[in-house]
């Protein structure tokens, strides 16, 4: 596992900085000017040219590009151009409220998933069956910014049983999970039924039904706990998609995460907030991709082995 771990760790290394020279090349060559937004339309071009010399934008690419990565190496992130606030400060304020917005989008995806798929395995064939692979169809093809729009306006006005954004309260986490993790659903419930109806087929299922035992337990005890391994893979994996994947989320229900913050920064040319949150977005699916590769070791010894050599 120690070998596994310095693997990845290597791995991660170079990752990484292909992203912030990527990310960097971009901005620099934007067609807009940083300077000038943060100065405001009013201000003058000596006022400019002194804020472009204040902030280093006059620096050529590598310059400028090797004093950031000096500053990111000693945990210092700058700061955001129009906020004046530490862009450090703002991720970590953020962070809680996307934490919270993922983990409430993969609780309703197992929720919703995990029962339809068995059901529709075990009833295969059948209307239960046909009914929930429909309502997966329907679920994959909802656009999320669409279904954020129609939950608000049948929960939050018809019925105002929740608020219509905004955070504060579980009962403001409640629609953008629903509206994160419908979508989600509808995939765990097709690879449920898939990875159940797998196991189905399997001779010691058979054995075990022919030795007389009830069909509850043989799901229970043979069926359930097989067909999850490839789903706890499944809900690893979707922590770094919903990192980049809710920020339509974010931006319909008001909710103040890291997407809808890299959004603002986009739009005002923050470049600092940029290459912040494009940072800690990218080593967050750095590490999750690393946690699941060591979980999926632990599990199986076979895959850790195939994995170093």
């Amino acid at each position: 596992m120690i070998t596994l771990l310095t693997r990845r760790l290597l791995q991660a290394i170079p990752v990484l900085l292909g992203i912030s020279i990527i990310t960097f090349f971009l901005i620099y060559y934007l067609p807009a000017d940083p300077a000038r937004l943060y100065a405001g339309p009013s201000a003058t071009v000596e006022t400019v040219d002194r804020i472009r010399h204040e902030l280093g934008l006059d620096l050529p690419f590598w310059e400028q590009y090797l004093r950031y990565m000096q500053r990111v190496l000693s945990g210092d992130l700058g700061f955001s151009y129009r906020k004046q606030i530490p862009v450090t400060d703002l991720l970590l304020s953020r962070i809680p409220y996307t934490l919270a917005l993922i983990f409430g989008g993969i609780f309703v995806e197992l929720l919703i998933g995990l029962p339809v798929g068995l059901a529709s395995a075990v009833a295969r064939g059948q209307w239960m069956d046909r009914v929930g692979m429909f309502i997966a169809l329907v679920g994959v093809s909802a656009p999320p910014f669409w279904l954020g729009l129609l939950l608000l306006y049948w929960f939050g006005y018809l019925i105002p049983i929740f608020p219509l954004g905004g955070a504060g309260s579980l009962a403001h986490l409640v629609l953008p999970s629903v509206t994160a993790g419908l979508g989600g659903a509808a995939w765990y419930a097709r690879m449920m039924r898939s990875s159940t109806l797998d196991i189905l087929s399997a001779d010691y299922i058979r054995t075990a039904r022919a030795k007389g035992l009830r069909s509850i337990l043989v799901i229970l005890r043979h069926v359930l706990p097989n067909a999850l391994n490839p789903i706890i893979t499944m809900a690893g994996l979707d922590i770094p998609w919903f990192i980049g994947g809710i920020v339509l989320v974010e931006r319909v229900f008001n909710w103040p995460g890291v997407g809808r913050l890299a959004v603002e920064a986009i739009e005002t040319v923050d470049v600092p907030l940029i290459l912040g949150t494009v940072i800690f977005t990218a080593l967050v699916v750095v590490v999750s991709g690393i946690l699941i590769d060591l979980a999926q070791g632990y599990a199986d010894p076979r895959i850790r082995q195939g994995r170093q050599s």
